[in-house]
């Protein structure tokens, strides 16, 4: 069975490839946008519920067009869903992308020129132009060069990308800055580190990683599971998680995590797993 969370069709419009596989009145190549806001929310039905969030610069395709929404597919991870088709214009190669935590786009480049915005790690941005101290992008802003890597350029540690995130607050479908649940909050650091990822827990579980047996001492970058949540392991014993219990990306040690989750009837741990990184 196909799983509509990444499967391009909403029953009257699918992507051209799904042809005798589901019904459609219509099938389509679609087009390429990209996000030219500082975040959008990728909604399950137009004006619905959050699914996930795209940053600036993310390249989305789409299929239909109803009401002021456009319904496509992610780039980054397959997501299907709704955007507000305002938040979409045509779509930029990008050469750099934004590493920092958040950084503003500056109207010159100047330290006291008021920024006019900002935007959100992960966001992919074209550099026409170098300063000393700024790149100027597609936009005709500035933002400092020490926000900014190559767009190939990838980290080597989850969880050192997941730290960049500590305090931020939790948010259901949240996946940058302004807010993050714990899946979004694993999908970003593991794609900073190069490694594909999927949106939702229950797809992280079956796709990432090896099981580690129950002996087996945890180390940093391990996923711990549950029904509808996961964490990354900081080491041994300690977990960094986006939680509704903090509200919060948060440290907390596994055995507490798991003891307060259990209690508050999220069941046991489903899984451990190690990834291969590198």
């Amino acid at each position: 069975m196909t799983d509509p969370r990444t499967t391009p069709t909403n029953g009257d419009v699918a992507h051209s490839s799904l042809k005798g596989e589901v019904e459609a009145e219509r099938y389509t190549d679609g087009r390429w946008m990209m996000v030219q806001q500082p975040i959008v929310n990728i909604a399950v039905e137009p004006r619905g519920p959050r699914a996930s969030q795209l940053m600036f610069g993310e390249r989305f395709l789409v299929l239909d067009t109803r009401d002021g929404f456009s319904f496509g597919q992610a780039e980054r991870d397959g997501q299907v869903g709704w955007v507000l088709s305002g938040a979409l214009t045509g779509a930029e190669e990008a050469t750099h992308w934004v590493v920092a935590p958040a950084t503003h786009l500056y109207p010159k480049p100047e330290l006291k020129a008021p920024p006019d915005v900002a935007l959100f790690f992960g966001s992919l941005v074209r550099v026409t132009a170098e300063r000393p101290q700024h790149m100027r992008i597609h936009t005709g802003h500035f933002i400092p060069r020490q926000h900014l890597m190559p767009i190939q350029a990838r980290f080597a540690d989850p969880v050192g990308v997941a730290d960049l995130f500590l305090g931020t607050p939790y948010l259901w479908g949240g996946s940058s800055r302004w807010g993050l649940d714990c899946s979004g909050l694993i999908q970003m650091a593991l794609i900073a580190c190069g490694l594909p990822c999927p949106r939702d827990s229950d797809q992280q579980q079956e796709q990432l990683g090896d099981e580690i047996g129950p002996d087996e001492t945890l180390e940093r970058g391990d996923l711990i599971f549950w029904e509808g949540h996961v964490g990354f392991m900081a080491g041994p014993k300690m977990l960094l998680h986006a939680n509704a219990h903090h509200m919060a990306v948060a440290y907390e040690p596994l055995k507490d995590a798991a003891a307060r989750i259990a209690a508050d009837g999220g069941g046991p741990i489903t899984a451990r797993e190690r990834l291969t990184l590198g």
